[in-house]
């Protein structure tokens, strides 16, 4: 069966070049979430610990294509489609929903409509599994510049863009606490560096 994300080497020269073509601080984030992903999955016995790092490296790689908001989320969606990156595409396309309905969304809907039906159609259609969840979960404790506490950040979020949803908040709380049972361990204990 094919492979639907890149091997490391791939996935790390991809976010390089998206660096060059739109540089700032949303490269170190990938790189922390990547991070906190990998250390996850490797407490958790049925996840992938290598998979885990690479689709977390790529969630953001829509960013390559210009500073937007819910348009990151479309561009690395088509754009891993366009590689035959299945898999990563997927993250891309759940990484900022995950109550799965598009308005939860933080951010400008600036993308036209046609593009925000696609997404949405892309979205329901999405088979969730736990790799979407973990990625979910490590957007959320993924600074620029390290591991940030989960409330804090969201608080943030909710700060700079005036609202957040609470179904939004309430998920990533769970999405902490079911990976915390999974392996059995406190998630800042696995992602500190």
């Amino acid at each position: 069966m094919k492979r639907m994300y890149p091997d490391r080497e791939t996935a790390e020269a991809l976010l390089a070049e998206a660096e060059r073509c739109n540089p700032g601080p949303w490269g170190d984030h990938s790189r922390i979430a990547a991070h906190c992903a990998q250390r996850i999955a490797e407490a958790c016995p049925d996840m992938d610990s290598e998979k885990a790092y690479i689709l977390g490296l790529l969630h953001d790689i829509g960013r390559k294509f210009g500073v937007k908001h819910l348009g990151h989320v479309y561009d690395g969606y088509k754009y891993m489609l366009s590689l035959g990156y299945d898999d990563a595409a997927r993250i891309c396309l759940t990484h900022s929903f995950n109550t799965q309905e598009m308005h939860t969304y933080i951010g400008r809907f600036d993308i036209p409509d046609e593009q925000q039906h696609e997404l949405e159609r892309a979205l329901q259609a999405a088979r969730i599994d736990d790799y979407d969840r973990l990625i979910q979960l490590c957007d959320a404790l993924a600074g620029s510049e390290g591991v940030l506490d989960i409330e804090e950040r969201m608080a943030d979020v909710k700060m700079r863009y005036g609202s957040y949803p609470q179904e939004k908040w309430d998920t990533n709380l769970a999405l902490k606490r079911y990976f915390e049972d999974k392996a059995e361990v406190n998630i800042y204990t696995l992602t500190r560096k």
